[in-house]
Formats: C-alpha cells, sequence, structure tokens
C-alpha cells in the first residue's frame, strides 16, 4: 500500500531570514545535478525553462510545467558559484520570491539543500509545490519520467503539514 509522497520541509533561518528548505540526496555526480538545476534543456524536463544571457545578471523563467503557455517572470540572479550555490529571486512586490539551493558531496552522494525566503507566503500550497518539483527533479535524474509525478499526489494532501508549519 502506498502512503504517497511524504512532507520533508523545515521551517528555519537561512543567510537571508526565516525560511522553507528542502534537502535532497541523489546518487548522480555534483555536476550532473547542477546542470540538471541550471541548464534550460535539463530544466525545461522537470520544471520549466529560461532564456536570456545570465551573464547580465538576469533571465526570464517560464515555469512550463504547469503548461506551455506559463507566462515568464523576470529572475535577477543574486549570486551564482558554479557548481555549488545558487540564489535567485523572482516576482515583484508582495509576490516576490527569494530562492536558494546549495549542493554538495556527504557519503558519496550529492545532496541539494533548497530553500525559499518566507515571509507572510502560504506554506499550504508553498511546500507540496516544491516537494513536487523536487520528486520531479529526481525522477529525471533517476532516469524516470518526470509527467509520472502527480501533483495530485502532493496538493492538497501535504497542505495540512505546511499550513501547521507555518503557525
Amino acid at each position: 500500500m502506498s502512503t504517497g509522497p511524504a512532507a520533508t520541509g523545515t521551517l528555519g533561518v537561512g543567510p537571508h531570514g526565516r525560511e522553507l528548505a528542502f534537502q535532497r540526496r541523489f546518487a548522480e555526480p555534483l555536476e550532473t545535478v547542477w546542470a540538471a538545476m541550471t541548464d534550460s534543456a535539463q530544466l525545461v524536463k522537470w520544471i520549466g525553462r529560461w532564456e536570456g544571457d545570465p551573464a547580465s545578471g538576469k533571465v526570464t523563467f517560464s515555469m512550463t510545467a504547469e503548461g506551455q503557455d506559463a507566462p515568464p517572470e523576470e529572475c535577477e540572479i543574486l549570486q551564482c558559484s558554479p557548481p555549488h550555490s545558487l540564489t535567485v529571486q523572482t516576482g515583484v512586490g508582495p509576490a516576490l520570491w527569494h530562492l536558494r539551493f546549495e549542493l554538495g558531496h556527504e557519503d558519496g552522494l550529492t545532496t541539494l539543500l533548497f530553500a525559499q525566503r518566507i515571509g507572510d507566503d502560504p506554506l499550504g500550497s508553498i511546500g507540496p509545490g516544491w516537494e513536487y518539483y523536487l520528486d520531479r527533479l529526481g525522477a529525471m535524474l533517476a532516469g524516470e519520467d518526470p509527467a509520472q509525478v502527480d501533483w495530485d499526489d502532493y496538493y492538497p494532501a501535504l497542505s495540512e503539514h505546511y499550513e501547521q508549519l507555518g503557525g
């Protein structure tokens, strides 16, 4: 009997304030995971695509996993240290999202810490959303079809956990 996906996110304080953080471990080399997180041709397989010149400090990002007609959003690159860390912000005003990830190596596995700075954001939808996307990333890295990861298994099933986490 399958229990469905687990809620793995934790609420804590990161370098930029209060954040919702997720950790994953992958058998693939660090450079492979970095490419999956930063190369548009890899990103499009599990979450979306970016367009533009990253050297300019800005790109546009479209979350195509939510449909091919997803509107692009400007994404500002705040910090990038290949192949270990990336910090970006996207959106405007109260919808501004500050996202970061860090890659490391531990016990022969690549570790991923993914975090979103949290203000008054609705954790009941944000938490399940990142669980869903990170599991799609894991499926892609494992050579599986990310489309087999079903959003309906995550939302609303994990919402209550994240609503309680946010207090």
